[in-house]
């Protein structure tokens, strides 16, 4: 059970967004007759759109347009399943045929227990997994969170279950170099053949280079805003897709720690992170493009807010959330990288 202190930070933390005249639960609520993916293995970004467009101050006409083009390519969410009573809930991580089932295990725990008290007790055990989907698990289950949906929460809780990608173990203890660019400089690009996200960090995680420093991270409390600002700068140098995944992760890292219990499990939270984080940079391979100009944030948000790109939508809302928790323009960088045509 969560304790009071670390219940009080959780909910201040998840405070859901408010704009008036929008329902966004409604729209969640629709939301839910589709399945977690469609095409080969990429994720619905129905929700996830949703709930960063009000966050930017969407109307209920633009969201509404966006739900009805977003969710032309969804497929219909399988058909209920319940699970199995008695069964250890982590029986099925990785399997994607078991989402349903998982809905009906988070959605049953979320209303007997609340969200506090669930997800401390499941993060620790997702987290080991957070890779999934191209960190779409934890990106969905924050973006839940912050919409107060129970529905949504549980649905971005399976997800990241079926999708669980474990990337190798880590040692017990954690290294000593507090700078996690000391040790980026030192790793080089390992690309893929294969088209998903996933795909790649699968392959770029057996790199001996990667494996050898990614237990060297000394993690403090620092770290999570460290990674966040380097995640925005390569974006905003590159323009790069995986870098955009490791953008919204990482402030929806932010969103879910206050969950985890203060000490060693959020310390071996945050170096399962980073170990994800640290592989994905090294399958972007990134290409260094020409600077942009500064855009200001009005305009960021208003061609954000025109924008068809689910990608673009969630980007800008992570920056614009995550400049205001840390400081410094790299994020605004990176939401004018998003929003520049070309």
């Amino acid at each position: 059970m969560s304790t009071p202190a670390r219940r009080g930070r959780a909910q201040r933390a998840a405070a859901p967004v408010q704009h008036p005249g929008v329902n966004l639960h409604a729209l969640l609520d629709a939301a839910g007759r589709f399945g977690p993916e469609y095409g080969e293995g990429l994720a619905s970004h129905l929700p996830m759109g949703l709930v960063a467009l009000r966050a930017l101050g969407a109307d209920s006409q633009r969201m509404q347009a966006f739900a009805w083009t977003e969710s032309a390519h969804l497929l219909p969410a399988p058909p209920p399943q319940a699970w199995t009573a008695g069964d250890p809930w982590p029986d099925r991580l990785g399997d994607i045929a078991a989402w349903p089932a998982y809905v009906d295990l988070f959605g049953q725990w979320l209303a007997a227990e609340g969200a506090a008290d669930v997800l401390a007790q499941v993060l620790p055990q997702l987290m080991p997994g957070c890779a999934a989907a191209a960190f779409h698990g934890p990106i969905r289950t924050a973006a839940a969170l912050r919409a107060g949906h129970a529905g949504e929460l549980a649905a971005g809780l399976a997800y990241w279950a079926v999708r669980h990608q474990r990337l190798g173990a880590l040692p017990a203890q954690a290294g000593t170099v507090a700078d996690p660019l000391v040790l980026l400089r030192r790793l080089q690009a390992v690309p893929s053949t294969r088209p998903l996200i996933a795909q790649g960090m699968a392959d770029a995680a057996s790199h001996p280079a990667l494996r050898a420093a990614v237990p060297r991270l000394a993690i403090g409390p620092d770290t999570l805003a460290q990674l966040s600002r380097l995640a925005a700068q390569a974006y905003a140098g590159s323009g790069n897709f995986t870098a955009l995944h490791m953008v919204t992760a990482s402030h929806a890292m932010r969103l879910l720690l206050p969950f985890v219990e203060a000490g060693p499990a959020a310390d071996a939270a945050l170096r399962w992170f980073w170990q994800a984080w640290a592989t994905a940079l090294v399958a972007a391979c990134l290409q260094p493009l020409p600077p942009l100009p500064l855009l200001p944030w009005p305009t960021i948000v208003q061609r954000a807010l025109a924008s068809a790109d689910a990608h673009v939508i969630k980007l800008v809302d992570a920056c614009r959330a995550e400049e205001a928790a840390h400081g410094g323009s790299s994020w605004q960088q990176a939401a004018s990288r998003a929003v520049t045509p070309g």
